[in-house]
């Protein structure tokens, strides 16, 4: 699917995601239990717990039900309650016209010697629906429309419209060509033109981001109005932003707050998580960290569930601003000359290339693209030449199974077996997967807790993960949540989604652990963060790269409001550059300020340290040294930066918010060199130049003349001391003459091989805040 297909088909309704999670937890025995969208059957070996820890379990599961809008249970109830009433209550459709105008249709009906249940446009050219009143039409002729002319015409255009739209999206999906993606664009703005929503949607985001579509934010602010108009969540969530940041509206964060809490409301996980970042902030809100955590929880629900076992792709959080001072050393970002290099060891034969380049096309990232069709060609190379690390991966991919590799979990199990007997941790950690779910093999909670043990002391985050789980449910094992915590933190520590996931769940609901919101909030928001839309980051990053610094600027402010700390900092960069048009000159300034001090709150220092810039130059704000001097201090302080220091020092020296102190300017000075060793060349001349300042400040503080007057010659040298200065005057200035006149005599070099002679620049004064 395209990436706006990820930011609009994502966030479905809430609805439609509980109802089928209930439906897979339906098929279980009640006494299941489920962790990370994993669902783990009690078995009768697995320790029994007390009434109590029962009802507090209940208790937990009721409150997190509560935080839902409808209960994923309580929706099917109301859809399987009493069928029959909800027959008797639906309404009777009444014919209009025909030869039993106003008489109610008769369901089932037959006509043609075919039964129909509803109307239908049988045997009618123009496709309008009717019915039957009684219930042999041939018999007795009777019928009339079950739908006005007008609205007969509304339903065939937008069956029409339905039509363009689906014809859009199959090309969209089917095809990865920038052409044909405009094509499918095409179609979906003929669809969108006809009134058809999910096209409204797609258009509408495309003309704000710029995909495949020239971007006019106007022109997807009017679509955003119309679709909240008919109460789209997706067009609420939209329309939120555009007056939270100011784009196409004037800025109003009561209105934003408002549409992203109706955007919330019908579902869309995105509002959500921008509510539980403000909550969190307290950004046009009281700062609330139970109602971040509602938001919060609800929307890693969706991502937990989300996780396969490979884990998902790759979030490239790539700083603009580190970039720019080391190209392409911060980005993570592997050149495409290095890829090929790698490919042409793979194709030589090179085993640990084989199996780098199949694990960096399973995942994607670092500026490959997904790929399952080359990831499984490349670990069958390496698997063939005896690796055991390539085996356990193809065991992965067959467990899984994809468009590439059918699902099968005897393959699967082969390939695990092979992998563990080699003593590989991925090969035993599949094995354990498979006894513990009975994937291929009778399931055997005992072997699953043996390969689990045996792929965490290997320090492999699966197998210290599922270690957890089975901790935590007392599957196989005595229930230990200290246990389950101890390697939920060692699977975190490895980066994995869902062990920030349960650690989450822990301390939200204070099991094994103390109970601690913040500690919970920080945990959601960093599974939240690993979402489908993080794809953005991506695609924000090569619109910048291919000079679309407006796109760019627009996709980086949407992710900022969700909560990304790297988004909020690149658009901070970009509007700091002023490379941004659709953002008025006399907002630049005032809207990064707004941005790098989010970035900051959240421990960017190189934020924190702009700040300061910003209150020391008056950028976006009144120049104001004794606020710059704070975010330095904090900046020293908290983050040990060499560059605050160095300001630091710097303001003290000139007395800049501070009273001035040449001794403390000296100290931040040394603790500049000492933090960074690019400090060590400006520290050096900030010195020299402090040093010139004291001598000439001690200079003035004394009379001269006074001293000169204390001083006799003729006691200190000795009454010829006259003598003796003359001639050492005359020394000097014959060595001088001796040593012009040798520099003369040397050798002329032919013409044309002199070589040129570099025209050193004089170092530039550091200035503190550049």
């Amino acid at each position: 699917t395209s990436l706006l297909d990820e930011d609009g088909n994502q966030d479905e309704s809430l609805e439609s995601k509980t109802l089928s999670a209930e439906d897979q937890v339906k098929d279980h025995s009640t006494g299941s239990r489920v962790v990370a969208g994993q669902i783990f059957l009690e078995s009768g070996q697995s320790d029994s717990h007390s009434e109590d820890e029962e009802n507090f379990h209940n208790q937990e599961e009721e409150k997190e039900n509560s935080l839902e809008e409808l209960n994923s249970v309580e929706i099917s109830n109301l859809l399987n309650k009493d069928l029959e009433e909800a027959e008797i209550e639906s309404p009777v459709l009444t014919a209009i016209g025909g030869t039993a105008d106003g008489e109610p249709c008769h369901f089932p009906f037959l006509f043609m010697e075919k039964e129909y249940a509803e109307c239908t446009a049988d045997g009618r050219e123009d496709g309008r629906l009717w019915c039957a009143t009684t219930y042999d039409y041939k018999k007795d002729q009777k019928w009339g429309f079950c739908e006005t002319e007008e609205q007969s015409n509304k339903r065939r255009q937008m069956q029409e419209a339905e039509d363009v739209y689906q014809t859009g999206m199959k090309i969209l999906n089917e095809s990865s060509k920038k052409a044909q993606k405009k094509e499918a664009y095409q179609y979906l703005l003929k669809a969108a033109d006809m009134n058809h929503t999910k096209a409204m949607e797609k258009v509408s985001y495309a003309l704000l981001f710029g995909d495949y579509l020239k971007q006019n934010i106007q022109s997807s602010k009017e679509l955003f109005e119309k679709l909240t108009e008919e109460g789209s969540p997706k067009g609420q969530m939209a329309l939120g932003f555009l007056y939270a940041s100011g784009l196409g509206v004037n800025s109003s964060q009561a209105k934003a707050l408002v549409y992203y809490t109706f955007g919330a409301l019908g579902g869309n996980l995105i509002a959500h998580m921008i509510l539980g970042y403000r909550y969190w902030a307290g950004i046009g809100v009281l700062q609330s960290c139970e109602s971040a955590l509602t938001h919060y929880r609800l929307v890693a629900n969706h991502v937990a569930s989300d996780i396969s076992l490979t884990g998902g792709t790759v979030v490239q959080r790539i700083r603009l601003a580190d970039e720019v001072e080391n190209p392409g050393m911060a980005s993570g970002m592997l050149e495409e000359d290095l890829i090929q290099y790698y490919q042409f060891l793979a194709e030589k034969g090179d085993v640990q290339a084989q199996v780098g380049l199949g694990q960096l096309h399973l995942h994607g990232g670092r500026g490959v693209e997904q790929n399952h069709q080359r990831a499984f060609e490349y670990f069958n190379q390496a698997a063939n030449a005896g690796n055991s690390h390539a085996m356990a991966f193809l065991g992965k991919m067959y467990s899984e199974g994809s468009d590439v590799v059918p699902q099968s979990n005897e393959t699967a199990l082969q390939y695990f077996k092979k992998a563990a007997d080699m003593g590989n941790p991925v090969g035993q950690s599949g094995l354990g997967m498979a006894y513990l779910y009975g994937r291929g093999v009778p399931v055997n909670y005992e072997l699953a807790l043996k390969y689990f043990q045996k792929a965490a002391e290997q320090g492999w985050v699966d197998g210290q993960l599922q270690l957890g789980s089975m901790y935590y449910n007392g599957i196989g094992v005595k229930r230990d949540y200290k246990q389950a915590l101890k390697y939920f933190n060692l699977a975190s520590q490895g980066g994995h989604i869902l062990a920030f996931y349960n650690l989450a769940q822990m301390h939200a609901t204070g099991t094994g652990v103390m109970r601690s919101c913040h500690t919970a909030v920080e945990l959601f928001k960093n599974v939240c963060e690993r979402g489908r839309w993080s794809e953005r980051l991506m695609t924000a990053y090569n619109s910048y790269k291919d000079g679309d610094s407006n796109s760019a600027v627009v996709q980086y402010l949407l992710l900022a409001e969700q909560g990304y700390e790297v988004a909020q900092s690149n658009a901070a960069f970009i509007l700091d550059q002023k490379e941004a048009s659709i953002v008025g000159e006399n907002e630049t300034y005032p809207r990064a300020l707004l941005h790098w001090n989010r970035a900051a709150s959240q421990g960017y220092t190189v934020a924190r340290i702009k700040l300061g810039d910003y209150h020391f130059y008056g950028f976006g704000t009144d120049v104001d040294y004794e606020t710059a001097f704070i975010h330095y201090r904090l900046a020293s302080e908290q983050q040990h930066s060499a560059q605050a220091m160095f300001n630091l020092g710097y303001m003290h020296e000139k007395g800049l918010g501070i009273k001035q102190d040449i001794h403390l300017a000296k100290r931040f000075y040394d603790m500049a060199a000492e933090a960074s060793p690019d400090a060590q060349v400006p520290v050096f001349l900030a010195l020299c130049k402090l040093g010139v300042i004291y001598s000439l400040q001690y200079i003035r503080e004394i009379n001269i003349r006074e001293v000169f007057s204390h001083i006799d010659m003729d006691q200190l040298l000795g009454p010829e001391w006259d003598l003796y200065l003359m001639t050492i005057i005359a020394l000097l200035l014959g060595t001088i003459i001796a040593y012009r006149q040798r520099q003369h005599q040397a050798i002329p070099r032919p013409a044309g091989l002199r070589p040129a002679v570099p025209q050193q620049e004089p170092p530039p004064e550091h200035q503190p805040p550049q």
